[in-house]
């Protein structure tokens, strides 16, 4: 299995293993930065928006609100759990301007210039060649359409972050990552510098800072539990140091009251 096979069967296995948690309350920033991405898309009626990296609907529930009953949105994710979570809401909603379905955003098929908008909310920086998978997307937009990219900024989920790595490292440390993949493009330049390589011209991007509130640290457990963490902590096997990774995680962010949810989204028009 290559490089760009393991990641994506990776991503697969983590967010389908979260997927009884991803919704939960105290992850609600999933949804609350998806939908500022399409409101900063002002997007129109009757628009064709293609969401890539989709989870359950953050920012492809609000897009096909948006674009109304003459639009389309088409949701894509490699988590079929994610999937069906989403799937569910849009009939829920009534939405059948929106289709859910398992895939792969580097292999969809669709010709060139086929989407007005194509979206990208939290998932770009799981790609091993992110260059690579942003022409992908560009190229399936249409002249005059747009490419949303939104990504984490600098100290996603500090301080509870550095203490869930430093409990790995002391329980488990054969899972210790060398590096957080969205720490490639945590910043406005790299992101931009990202996207000029990847043919990607003038794009708008903004840096927001934000932070999620804990109302105890079990919240950040669920977080994790409930999040790409899910794919390191599926792996420990054992409930003993499973118990002792979440209680050192725990005791180290006892007194924290809220993590940092810092985020850039980038818009660019072809």
């Amino acid at each position: 299995m290559d490089e760009a096979e393991l990641a994506k069967a990776k991503a697969a296995a983590a967010y389908n293993a979260a997927a009884d948690l991803f919704d939960h309350p105290v992850s609600s920033f999933w949804h609350r930065f998806g939908r500022r991405t399409v409101e900063r898309l002002e997007l129109r009626g009757g628009d064709t928006v293609l969401d890539v990296c989709c989870g359950s609907g953050g920012s492809a529930l609000p897009a096909a609100e948006t674009v109304g009953t003459d639009g389309t949105v088409i949701a894509v994710d490699l988590a079929e759990r994610l999937v069906a979570l989403g799937a569910a809401k849009a009939r829920e909603k009534g939405l059948a301007n929106l289709e859910f379905k398992t895939g792969d955003m580097l292999a969809l098929g669709y010709p060139d210039a086929s989407f007005d908008v194509v979206i990208c909310v939290f998932g770009i920086f799981f790609v091993p060649d992110m260059v690579s998978a942003t022409k992908e997307l560009w190229r399936m937009v249409r002249p005059g359409g747009r490419l949303a990219i939104t990504t984490w900024g600098p100290d996603l989920f500090e301080p509870a972050n550095t203490a869930f790595w430093d409990a790995i490292r002391i329980e488990r440390p054969d899972l210790l990552k060398g590096f957080n993949p969205w720490e490639r493009i945590s910043t406005p330049v790299g992101l931009g510098q990202m996207l000029d390589e990847a043919g990607v011209t003038n794009p708008d991007i903004l840096a927001e800072a934000g932070n999620q509130p804990l109302a105890w640290p079990d919240d950040w457990w669920l977080v994790a539990m409930g999040s790409g963490y899910r794919g390191t902590l599926s792996q420990i096997g054992d409930t003993e140091t499973l118990a002792r990774v979440r209680g050192r995680n725990l005791a180290a962010i006892r007194d924290c009251t809220a993590i940092m949810t810092n985020v850039i989204y980038s818009i660019a028009t072809k």
